[in-house]
């Protein structure tokens, strides 16, 4: 994939004859948002909006959505490609209809992995440095003196889910002097980061992190993964970052064991389901701090790039990138 601050469009002005992308992600308004980036970027492709009553369905050759009602995709009998909105596909699979013999391709934008870094930097650093507790104070205008305990170099920071978001984290934590440690199913090798692999090697990978980061896949293995059995297994005061999928966090274990000085704090920005209740009692929790789902995604032009170039690869017979596999899960 290219640039995406390159000047140039891409190679759509000479597309296929009928190509027509209907977009189901944001709502009206980022619609107009979306049209923007793809006539900037493609002006060759037809763009429309998901529920135009004037759209034909079987004029849609490409979808791009985030939360298709069920069955809507498999109605559209022109369809070769479905673009998932964000890195994630959860509301696109659920769908007991999906069409499953056409390509599903998950959000791949480098911007993302550089984003997700930054954000973990930022919560672990603020975990490092109780921003909560900042926080809360500035709140309540009290001026509530405390000397941080640790440094960055010796708090180790363990990842579980070394794909290309936790391994672009990795680099950028230790950027900042933390030890990082990492955790998946299978083998993965990243500079400077001690890799511990599958069940055999979970216990040891969790009772050697002092900040616990969760980038996880979206599979049946990791649906209510963080919970009380896992919590049981961390260091009492350790640090919770979650930023993989909402379906992997059980709420009231974590509340739990932070009430219980098992977790020392919590940054979470998925949560199931979505938005955030507005009586959920994480938003008022004194060690939670709670992001809403923004922590790696990309601008929508980003996005537009990363669709346009795909389109055009695939129509140049080449392989179109980050399939979604169904059989993995991932």
């Amino acid at each position: 994939m290219r640039d995406v601050d390159t000047d140039a469009v891409c190679e759509l002005d000479d597309a296929r004859p009928g190509d027509l992308l209907v977009i189901k992600s944001g709502g009206r308004k980022a619609f107009v948002q979306w049209q923007a980036a793809f006539a900037e970027v493609a002006p060759g492709l037809d763009v429309r909006r998901w529920g135009d009553p004037a759209l034909d369905p079987s004029a849609i050759t490409h979808a791009l959505v985030w939360d298709p009602e069920p069955g809507a995709l498999a109605r559209l009998p022109s369809l070769r490609v479905i673009f998932g909105a964000g890195a994630g596909v959860d509301a696109i699979i659920t769908d007991p209809e999906l069409p499953l013999h056409i390509p599903l391709v998950r959000m791949g934008v480098d911007g993302a992995a550089q984003r997700m870094g930054e954000y973990v930097c930022w919560a672990a650093l603020g975990l490092l440095r109780n921003q909560r507790r900042l926080a809360l104070s500035q709140a309540a205008a009290k001026w509530d003196y405390f000397e941080p305990e640790f440094t960055a170099p010796e708090r180790v920071v363990g990842i579980m889910g070394l794909g290309v978001m936790g391994t672009r984290s990795a680099v950028m934590l230790q950027g900042l002097g933390f030890p990082v440690i990492g955790w998946s199913r299978t083998e993965k090798s990243v500079p400077g980061v001690r890799s511990y692999v599958g069940d055999a090697g979970l216990d040891g990978f969790l009772a050697a992190a002092d900040i616990l980061v969760v980038l996880l896949p979206a599979t049946e293995a990791t649906r209510g993964l963080i919970a009380a059995p896992l919590l049981a297994k961390v260091k009492p005061g350790t640090g919770l970052v979650h930023a993989g999928r909402g379906t992997q966090l059980v709420v009231d274990d974590v509340v739990a064991a932070l009430e219980a000085g098992q977790l020392g704090g919590a940054v979470i920005d998925v949560f199931e389901p979505e938005p955030l209740a507005a009586d959920s009692p994480l938003w008022a929790h004194p060690k939670i701090t709670v992001t809403p789902h923004c922590a790696s995604l990309p601008s929508r032009r980003e996005r537009a790039v990363y669709v346009a170039d795909a389109m055009a690869a695939h129509r140049r017979g080449e392989e179109l990138p980050n399939l979604y596999d169904h059989a993995r899960g991932y």
